[in-house]
């Protein structure tokens, strides 16, 4: 599926979850990896204001493109965020959603 440029240029952004790590499976516990760099992956919840609107997304970064200490209320800049959507179907049931993925983000605004 295509994915989509995020401009976040004129975004005010902060940390709103620290970064967990992103499964594959909840049942094995087993650890999503970047298709490219083989980096575990981690979600990491941002809210990012811009033009008076503010907005919770779930973002999933590799871990090499975490700084450390990223904790809630830090204000953080994003390197390339793509948006895509998605949909499965499990159960007879159909979900559907946009998923949020950077290559990286920087401590500071």
């Amino acid at each position: 599926m295509p994915s989509f440029k995020v401009d976040t240029s004129t975004a005010v952004v902060f940390v709103a979850t620290a970064p967990v790590p992103k499964l594959v499976s909840k049942q094995t516990g087993e650890r999503a990896m970047d298709r490219e760099t083989g980096a575990g992956l981690s979600t990491v919840g941002l809210l990012i204001s811009d033009e008076g609107e503010g907005n919770l997304y779930q973002v999933t970064v590799p871990e090499t493109g975490l700084p450390e200490g990223l904790m809630p209320g830090m204000p953080v800049s994003v390197i390339g965020l793509k948006a895509r959507d998605w949909e499965n179907t499990s159960n007879g049931q159909t979900r559907h959603g946009i998923a949020f993925r950077a290559v990286a983000l920087t401590a500071g605004a």
